[in-house]
């Protein structure tokens, strides 16, 4: 290395120099002050010339006497005390030049949200419709997703693989507004096959916080879904479950814009199904909540993995960081603490 690199290099690290936690050196002051103030009072206390007479004194001190502690001691320990602090105080604000790069890790979590776009979706006891309701919970579910992969299935009669789990939030949040009951080829409401195909994409994710998010209002094959759910818990994921809709319901609209009319020619109201929603969940070993419990399940799935060694390391993606400098003063620091162990410095 010449010297020109050499100089070069120094001036590089003056350049980046700071301190990782610069409060800490506030500590430093009262610890001086401190230190200043019991090195005074030991000179005082050793000090006999300010209360007897020089003649006296020089009568009254033995041969080979000094003036007391001074005397016996001649190194004060003070100084070398604030030495000591200052290093430790330094070490704590972490003084940093350098930086180095880690692999970064994401959390090893994997969400499938199941929309269900049934007909009965398209009612408006929440405003403006279940469906679009059903559309802001899971923009704030991508929004809480982070690191996790989400995917996406709509279903009605048969299930439709809008996106595949992917950590692309934004994509997967373009395709959310077309998504109504009407885009449906035929209707229906069959949640069996969609958590099935759930949990065969959950599968090939290798993942190890696996959870389905059910969006919907109800079921209409109850004995089946249970079976479903059964199945996905015993692969090792959960089904969580939001329910859209109110216990009150609203007149349910065929296609066409038509009312429903039972065989008594009777309005056909739809509730929300909280009954077999509910039995789900606890089946999945997940949380039932409404639109607006929302931001409770939410807290529960940004407290991360509950698997040990659940992160997974990004491929291609590195973390830069500054490395902390400090623990090299650590080794001066139990030198000169060690030496505070001599009889009679303090």
């Amino acid at each position: 290395m010449n010297a020109g690199a050499f100089f070069g290099g120094i001036s590089e690290a003056l350049h980046a120099f700071h301190f990782l936690r610069p409060l800490w050196l506030l500590a430093a002051l009262p610890l001086w002050w401190l230190a200043m103030l019991l090195a005074r009072r030991r000179a005082a206390q050793g000090n006999w010339s300010q209360v007897i007479d020089a003649p006296l004194l020089s009568a009254l001190r033995l041969e080979g006497a000094g003036e007391g502690v001074e005397a016996r001691n001649p190194w004060s320990p003070w100084p070398w005390l604030a030495l000591a602090w200052t290093l430790a105080v330094l070490a704590l604000a972490g003084p940093s030049w350098r930086q180095d790069a880690a692999p970064a890790h994401r959390a090893g979590a994997a969400w499938m949200i199941v929309l269900d776009l049934s007909p009965s979706m398209a009612a408006a006891d929440v405003t403006p419709t279940r469906v679009t309701r059903a559309r802001y919970a899971i923009d704030d579910l991508l929004v809480a997703a982070h690191d996790a992969k989400v995917g996406l299935i709509a279903f009605s009669d048969e299930p439709y693989v809008v996106s595949p789990l992917t950590d692309d939030a934004n994509t997967l949040r373009s395709l959310l507004q077309p998504l109504t009951p009407e885009l449906m080829p035929t209707p229906g409401d069959q949640l069996a096959p969609a958590l099935a195909k759930a949990s065969e994409l959950l599968e090939r994710s290798g993942a190890k916080d696996s959870r389905v998010i059910l969006v919907s209002d109800g079921i209409k094959d109850p004995a089946s879904a249970l079976g479903a759910t059964q199945r996905l818990r015993a692969q090792g994921a959960k089904l969580e479950v939001i329910g859209v809709g109110t216990h009150g319901g609203a007149a349910l609209v065929e296609a066409g814009g038509r009312l429903a009319h039972d065989a008594q020619g009777a309005a056909v109201l739809s509730r929300v199904d909280t009954e077999h929603l509910s039995r789900l969940a606890d089946t999945g070993g997940g949380h039932y909540v409404d639109l607006e419990t929302l931001p409770q399940l939410i807290k529960i799935l940004q407290a991360g993995p509950e698997y040990p060694g659940a992160a997974v390391e990004a491929q291609g993606v590195k973390v830069e960081y500054w490395q902390d400098a400090g623990v090299w003063l650590l080794p001066l620091l139990l030198l000169l603490a060690a030496s505070f162990a001599r009889r009679g410095w303090i």
